[in-house]
């Protein structure tokens, strides 16, 4: 029964990273890493089909494997997230609160796209 409701919520992360690529709200590198993580506690045959994936492979055996991301694509990254980040506060009328916990998460998100593959394992 575990293994089912692994497989059910990979799928789901599966679902809601895609969903993440195109539109700048929703994080992509969550879901993904938590899909690989239900699947290959479920089946080793999705976690392969994950890792294989003409989509998220690469992304995500760069990213275990803390392979550096080109200087071009971590720019437009933290382009896209902040463009996403600004057009929330112009168009939702937020709190000073909600404004406040965006722009930690922003940095926290900027930091962390900037450091990728920094730290290689030698």
């Amino acid at each position: 029964m575990k293994k089912y409701i692994y497989i059910s919520l990979g799928w789901l992360c599966v679902i809601l990273g895609s969903i993440g690529i195109v539109t700048p709200v929703l994080p992509t590198t969550p879901f993904l890493l938590l899909a690989a993580f239900l699947f290959s506690r479920s089946s080793e045959k999705l976690r392969n089909m994950l890792f294989k994936n003409r989509v998220f492979g690469k992304y995500l055996s760069n990213y275990f494997n803390n392979v550096p991301i080109p200087l071009k694509e971590k720019l437009i990254s933290i382009a896209f997230l902040w463009a996403g980040l600004g057009a929330t506060f112009y168009f939702a009328a937020l709190s000073r609160v909600v404004v406040v916990i965006l722009i930690i998460i922003g940095v926290a998100v900027t930091v962390h796209i900037a450091t990728l593959g920094l730290w290689r394992k030698m």
